[in-house]
């Protein structure tokens, strides 16, 4: 996780997690590794199969542009687990539908770096994520993923945070 830096107009100074838009060249570009097929079906529910894979791809990319962390080069994304995905509520004037990937550390290369969007990141522990100062929808994605590690739900429906709530898809 990382700070967004001051400046920013979304989120300034929160501990958030990298990431981002998917770029056209996420729909064009070749993992090392594709996503496990139970995983890019979880994806499929709710996007198209090229769309599924480019979320994949920009995850593993926006992780090496604001954290410098890497999946490998080309990124390997078999490791990735879909936890859930979260949608701001509709009378927000900054929004954002954003799905959040999991991935065990011992998959991940290189020493968190800061970039122009994210400062100070750096590996937090759970409870030290949800002591500081984050915004609702990482609190409540950072509740999934406590779940996540609990019960290791890999096939079942996705979470959706939608208008304050949690939903299935």
């Amino acid at each position: 996780m990382a700070r967004r830096a001051a400046g920013h107009r979304f989120m300034p100074n929160m501990l958030v997690f990298p990431g981002g838009a998917v770029d056209e060249a996420d729909h064009h570009a070749r993992p090392a590794t594709p996503l496990r097929p139970s995983v890019l079906l979880r994806l499929e529910r709710s996007a198209t199969p090229g769309l599924a894979r480019a979320l994949a791809m920009a995850a593993a990319r926006e992780l090496a542009e604001e954290v410098g962390l890497s999946l490998g080069q080309p990124p390997a994304l078999d490791g990735l687990d879909y936890l859930c995905r979260a949608i701001t509520p509709p009378d927000r004037s900054m929004r954002f539908d954003a799905r959040f990937f999991v991935v065990d550390a011992a998959r991940v290369s290189g020493i968190p770096v800061a970039s122009s969007e994210l400062e100070d990141p750096g590996w937090y522990t759970l409870e030290a994520a949800l002591a500081a100062d984050i915004p609702a929808a990482t609190r409540a994605v950072l509740g999934r993923f406590r779940h996540w590690l609990a019960h290791q739900d890999r096939d079942g429906p996705v979470p959706v945070l939608r208008d304050r709530a949690w939903h299935e898809e």
